[in-house]
Formats: structure tokens, C-alpha cells, sequence
């Protein structure tokens, strides 16, 4: 019988889990956030914990570099990557500061590749994000990433765009950041109501530019589709206007 623990899908609500593992020496066979059905083997428990707020306390006896990677994992679209930051820190207790040079241990080299592969994620983001400005002259835009680096590229574009408001739309997992100015704020997306959003005039007539002028520098006779989509993956090009009329083409 696999004994399956099963918590809200919140990142706090995870360390609270792992804290309650630790201190009473429970080996799970898996984490699954909440709506996990399981099957005929496994034994699903949910427990009741205090929801505390154990981010500082990990922090202090795992070290801001540990936690740093277990949150990337958390943010990845893995499976079973609770799992894998539960091995990660139960392996620090025994290795410590050196954990991470055990790249023999499986948790060590998985977690230290989904770090990576959300990292290059968000790095490209910074990059594909293409801003509208509204009416009311707030920007917006939407993405659709892999994983969820909606917080990491927030906090880019704080400081990029620190004197605009700014939305910041995920798609896939029906969240907002909400920016103000002075910090910024993710939200369900049915805590905000953003469906009728109009476009300033001034956005129309830039963005027919931006399209023209992307087609007119491109030299067709030097077209690389593979070594563009290899910068701009095809996954990607509904969220970014100059290409976003090219889905349809064959690779």
C-alpha cells in the first residue's frame, strides 16, 4: 500500500508538510497537491496540519542556496517533484554543505536540472513578454509558460517597469500579477475581472508598425526557421506578436 500525502498545492503548505515528515521520521511514497485520486494501491491521507509559516525557519537551518533550489523545483511542472524536495532535504541532514557536490544522489542531479530548466525558462520570458497598453493605460500581456515562473519574471519587470502599472496574465494556470507600482500581487484570475479589455489607439497604430517593421528588416533569402524556433520555441508564439500569425506554418 502506497501511503500518498496530499496538501493544497501552496508552497508554505509544503514545507509544513515536510517539517511534520521530518519530525516524526515519515517515509512518503508520494505528495500530491489536492484533487489527487490515486488508485486501487494507494492509501491517500490529508492531514489537518497548522498552517505556519515556516519559510524563515528552513531558510536558517537549510541555507537561502537549498531553498532557493527546492522553490524552483516547486515552481516546475514536474512529476513528482514534491517527492524529489523531500529526498533533497532529507539528504541535507546527512551531507549538509555538501549536498550539493553529491551528484550521485538522483535528488541532487534532478533537482539541480529542473533549477536550471526553469531558470532558462524565465530568462527567455524576459524576453518573449510583449506588452498592450489599455485604454486606461495600464500594460498588459499574457504568456503560457511550462512552468510556473509567473513570480520570477514579476520580479524583472518590477524593476524594468517600475513607474508603469502592469498586468501579467498566465494563461495556463488562470493567474495575474497585478503590479501598482510599488509591489506586485498574483491573483486567480476570477479575483479580477479583466474581460473586456480595450486597446489604446495608440497601441493599434503601434503595433501595425512593430509587425511591419519585423517584416521588412527579415531577408527571406537568409530565413532559418530551426535556428529561430531553437531561440523562440514555436510553443511560445501566440503570446508574442510578430509571429503570432505564423502558427499555422509548417515547421
Amino acid at each position: 500500500m502506497n501511503n500518498i500525502y496530499i496538501y493544497n498545492g501552496e508552497f508554505n503548505a509544503l514545507l509544513n508538510l515536510l517539517a511534520y515528515f521530518f519530525q516524526n521520521k515519515i517515509k512518503p511514497s508520494n505528495i500530491k497537491k489536492e484533487g489527487y485520486l490515486g488508485n486501487l494501491f494507494d492509501y491517500v491521507i490529508n492531514l489537518n496540519l497548522d498552517n505556519k509559516d515556516l519559510t524563515s525557519q528552513f531558510i536558517n537551518y537549510f541555507g537561502k542556496y537549498n531553498m532557493h533550489q527546492i522553490y524552483y523545483v516547486f515552481l516546475s511542472n514536474e512529476d513528482n517533484k514534491e517527492l524529489i524536495i523531500y529526498y533533497y532535504l532529507l539528504n541535507f541532514f546527512k551531507y549538509r554543505e555538501n549536498l550539493v557536490k553529491m551528484r550521485n544522489l538522483k535528488c541532487v542531479n534532478e533537482t539541480l536540472r529542473i533549477c536550471k530548466k526553469v531558470g532558462n525558462e524565465a530568462h527567455r520570458f524576459k524576453g518573449f513578454v510583449r506588452f498592450k497598453e489599455l485604454k486606461n493605460k495600464i500594460l498588459y500581456a499574457t504568456i503560457s509558460p511550462d512552468n510556473d515562473i509567473l513570480e520570477i519574471i514579476s520580479v524583472h519587470f518590477k524593476k524594468r517597469l517600475k513607474n508603469e502599472y502592469w498586468l501579467i496574465k498566465d494563461e495556463k494556470r488562470k493567474i495575474i500579477s497585478v503590479y501598482d507600482k510599488k509591489d506586485f500581487y498574483i491573483l486567480k484570475e476570477d479575483e479580477l475581472n479583466i474581460k473586456d479589455l480595450i486597446l489604446s489607439d495608440s497601441e493599434k497604430d503601434m503595433e501595425r508598425l512593430w509587425k511591419t517593421f519585423y517584416d521588412t528588416v527579415g531577408i527571406k533569402e537568409r530565413t532559418n526557421e530551426r535556428c529561430r524556433m531553437n531561440f523562440m520555441p514555436k510553443k511560445y508564439w501566440h503570446n508574442i506578436l510578430e509571429v503570432s500569425g505564423e502558427i499555422e506554418k509548417s515547421c
